[in-house]
């Protein structure tokens, strides 16, 4: 039985080319597929797409059907309970505090009876093996324990299918390993269809029943682990060196078709092959560390460091010293500190005893002017522009490097780390390893003589890793120190200069990479494991081709003294021009399309504002006598969402939507909450008119009439409360259509205007007048003017602290809004 039937399916984000074209695929039943490829092929696209709640905006064409079923007719609880999705970071996915309230919050979600929900989450406990740390915070679990609660809060709902987007990609390789064998046992005693999104892929091929390789959103190879390793390597394709190493090393050194794949067949195939073949000896290594021994450039001595005064340390007297010119490679598992370490040699964090120290030639001033550069983990916390162009020249603000010297940085570092089709594109919107080559880019901007790097090979494709390699020994030819954290134990054997494991908050052991990895078990590498019966020194598997007499596929020459990171570009590729202007995320930028708005529609929302509301408002002080206010406020509510509903007109909406317009109510109300001791000095009127201008004239009436309802609750409810959302309202559907008519422009000093005479006019005048109409029985023009006088003082430190407001947050503030439009295909009411 087919689970997905894909048919000529293609997807395209908005104002991109295609990334995945014309694929045809059949999955059936049962399988465990591996879906690889270079970063940006379309992996993360394509798994979106097979679970629509989470498929992103764009143009698709072709059919996706689930179960002989067109997948759009699925509905909400279907999906939640036959396809199941796991993403690559676990922090994403995690949603309540408690390990045991995780496992049951979809049940929950679902309204399953109590006893089906207990008998669920503790027969999945068990599975897992999670029931002595079931009642433990989220919180406090490590990385892989995380990774694990996700997978079985997704299997307790019994999917039929699972999606996973490179979920071992922040595992260390136990976790890892432990992680990819939970999903075998998965697939084997549960029939659970398993497709995997993956760029590690020594251990993940070997459970594989079948490999789906993509290349620019091409279907290139679909075939069983040994064929498509055979096919990749016939087509010299670079994904060949992220393959299994047994599968290389077979099909380097011979013609055999049957390639092994585990580490056991490849231990049989070697000696099989050594038998008719006599190995060579490897070249000895020098144990001596590369480097400048007289210089140390970074130095930890004795250093203890905990986050807070009750918790346990994390780093327990760590010294460490690292040599000028030196790759310094850091292995451990999740939680051990490494990390937290790699933020205190970049000044991020201090210890509470011991010391860091630079050499005499960087002080801790020059640490953040670019003589330090440091990647974190998480590369989107680098990223402040609204394109990657943007966010690469931002680097040298309040620098003194000429003009001509950035853009000429900006050419060579846009080609070293293969920028030029990102360049247009939000750093966010980039695939996992597209990210992590524009912070690299952006960190190398500044040339820095120090270079921390956290996790820099995660998400990164089989190429990609080569390049970047060529890169840090190009680095440390011009003197670069080079310090990096990783669980990616081939790229550090074959790269680093000297490796050590971090444990228990203590460095336990440092070494050449051939001595270190020789003498570990499971810290180390496939190749040592496969060769430690013959070769115990080899631990790459460019060592076991060199031994068996076979030619190496990757270039591993180190490169010429003095060469630069712009001389690893090749030949063919060359920088784009730098003038064109980028993105612009203005007005202009917000998304088109959707239905015509009927003139119907366009009649409601100002019929609606400056008639009907007014007169229910009217009817209020009229005919009940202000006695009904709630009465009165809870229909102005209804009619204010009418026209807000048109807006959803012969569509279907998403969730998100109506939340972006929640959360600009939301943080309406809490800023008049937060501000209460500041009389009329609140955000309020400013949020409402940003709302109006960003979300549309209907939105903008809805935020303010429902802001002043809810935050009411707060200050008291009364007989000005529906003149409140009366006054407010107004405001945001002014905003909104002086905006969408262009006598508004969205740029701050406009709007910061427009703010100021709002709330004086608007919102001071109306309110001013209710008092009168609320107070005397017969209202007088005398009233009027004394209630007017009385109350201009407040209306004007309303005014201007609406102007200062809209001066320090209108743009910045806009700007997310039109992204979110942008990113998401949210129409604005207009």
């Amino acid at each position: 039985m087919e689970i997905f039937h894909l048919s000529n399916l293609s997807f395209s984000y908005p104002g991109q080319s295609p990334c995945l074209r014309s694929l045809h695929l059949e999955i059936p039943s049962g399988q465990f597929i591996t879906l690889c490829g270079k970063s940006g092929c379309g992996k993360s696209t394509l798994l979106r797409l097979l679970k629509p709640t989470l498929a992103p905006h764009g143009t698709q064409t072709g059919d996706i059907s689930f179960l002989g079923a067109p997948l759009h007719t699925l509905t909400l609880r279907q999906q939640a309970e036959k396809i199941g999705f796991v993403q690559q970071d676990p922090e994403h996915q995690l949603v309540t505090d408690k390990v045991w309230h995780e496992l049951a919050f979809g049940l929950e979600s679902l309204g399953l009876p109590s006893d089906e929900i207990r008998r669920r989450v503790s027969e999945m406990a068990n599975f897992f093996g999670i029931q002595t740390w079931f009642h433990r915070s989220v919180a406090t679990l490590s990385g892989g324990q995380k990774q694990l609660v996700n997978l079985a809060s997704v299997m307790v709902m019994q999917p039929d299918t699972l999606l996973l987007d490179e979920p071992t990609s922040q595992l260390d390789p136990i976790a890892a390993a432990s992680f990819l064998a939970t999903l075998a046992k998965l697939n084997r005693e549960f029939g659970t269809t398993m497709i995997v999104a993956e760029h590690r892929l020594e251990d993940t091929l070997p459970l594989s029943d079948r490999v789906i390789v993509l290349d620019a959103g091409q279907v290139i190879v679909d075939a069983a682990p040994r064929e498509a390793g055979q096919l990749l390597g016939s087509m010299h394709h670079p994904l060949f060196a992220a393959l299994p190493t047994p599968l290389r090393v077979a099909s380097t050194l011979s013609d055999d078709v049957r390639c092994p794949i585990t580490v056991c067949e490849g231990q049989q195939w070697l000696r099989n092959y050594a038998a008719a073949h006599p190995l060579r000896p490897l070249p000895t290594q020098s144990e001596t560390p590369k480097g400048n021994r007289s210089a140390p450039a970074l130095e930890l001595a004795d250093v203890w460091f905990k986050y807070e005064r009750e918790t346990p340390d994390v780093l327990r007297g760590l010294s460490l010293s690292v040599d000028c010119g030196e790759r310094f490679a850091i292995v451990g598992g999740n939680g051990a500190g490494k990390s937290t370490m790699m933020a205190i040699l970049s000044g991020l964090l201090r210890p509470y005893r011991g010391s860091v120290r630079w050499n005499e030639k960087l002080s801790e001033h020059e640490c953040f002017r670019g003589t330090l550069g440091f990647l974190p983990q998480n590369p989107q916390t680098l990223f402040v522009g609204k394109t990657v162009l943007q966010d690469l020249r931002e680097v040298f603000d309040g620098t003194a490097i000429p003009e001509e010297e950035q853009h000429r940085r900006l050419q060579d570092i846009i080609v070293l780390c293969q920028l030029q089709p990102l360049l247009s594109r939000h750093p966010y919107d980039l695939s996992g390893g597209e990210q992590q080559r524009a912070a690299l880019g952006k960190m190398l901007l500044l040339q820095p003589k120090i270079l921390l790097l956290d996790e820099p090979t995660k998400g990164l494709d089989s190429a990609f890793k080569e390049r970047f390699a060529k890169i840090l020994r190009a680095l440390t030819l011009r003197g670069v120190t080079i310090v990096l954290v990783s669980h990616d134990i081939e790229f550090c054997a074959r790269h680093a200069t000297r490796c050590a494991m971090l444990f228990d908050g203590q460095i336990v052991s440092e070494a050449s990479p051939r001595r270190f990895f020789s003498g570990n078990r499971f810290y180390t590498t496939a190749a040592h494991r496969m060769a430690t019966p013959l070769l115990p020194d080899a631990i790459t598997a460019e060592d076991l081709i060199t031994a068996g007499g076979g030619k190496l596929s990757v270039s591993e020459e180190t490169p010429h003294p003095g060469e630069t990171p712009a001389a690893v570009q090749t030949e063919d590729e060359a920088a784009p021009p730098l003038s064109s202007p980028p993105i612009s995320l203005g007005r202009s930028a917000a998304p088109a399309g959707g239905k015509p708005v009927s003139s119907f529609r366009r009649l409601c929302g100002p019929v609606t504002v400056l008639l009907l509301i007014p007169a229910t408002v009217y009817a209020g002080l009229v005919l009940l006598d202000d006695r009904k206010y709630y009465f009165i406020s809870l229909l102005i509510v209804l009619e204010a969402f009418f026209p807000f509903a048109l807006a959803f007109e012969r569509r279907r909406p998403q969730a998100r939507e109506v939340i972006v317009l929640a959360v600009m109510i939301a943080l309406a109300v809490t800023g008049r909450a937060a501000f209460f001791m500041l009389p009329q000095c609140k955000p309020t009127v400013a949020i409402i008119i940003l709302a109006g201008v960003g979300l549309g004239a209907e939105s903008g009436f809805l935020a303010g009439a429902m802001s002043a309802f809810i935050s009411n609750f707060f200050f008291g409810q009364g007989p000005w409360t529906p003149w409140q959302m009366f006054a407010l309202g107004c405001i945001g559907f002014m905003a909104g259509r002086l905006s969408h008519t262009g006598f508004l422009p969205r740029r701050k000093l406009p709007l910061s205007a427009f703010g100021m005479l709002s709330a004086l006019l608007i919102y001071g005048g109306i309110m001013d007048t209710a008092n009168v109409l609320m107070v005397q029985a017969v209202p007088s023009w005398g009233g009027l003017l004394v209630s007017w006088t009385l109350g201009l003082p407040f209306n004007l430190i309303l005014a201007i602290a609406t102007l200062c407001f809209l001066l320090l947050f209108s743009e910045p503030m806009l700007e997310k809004l039109t992204r979110i439009q942008v990113k998401y295909h949210i129409l604005c009411d207009k």
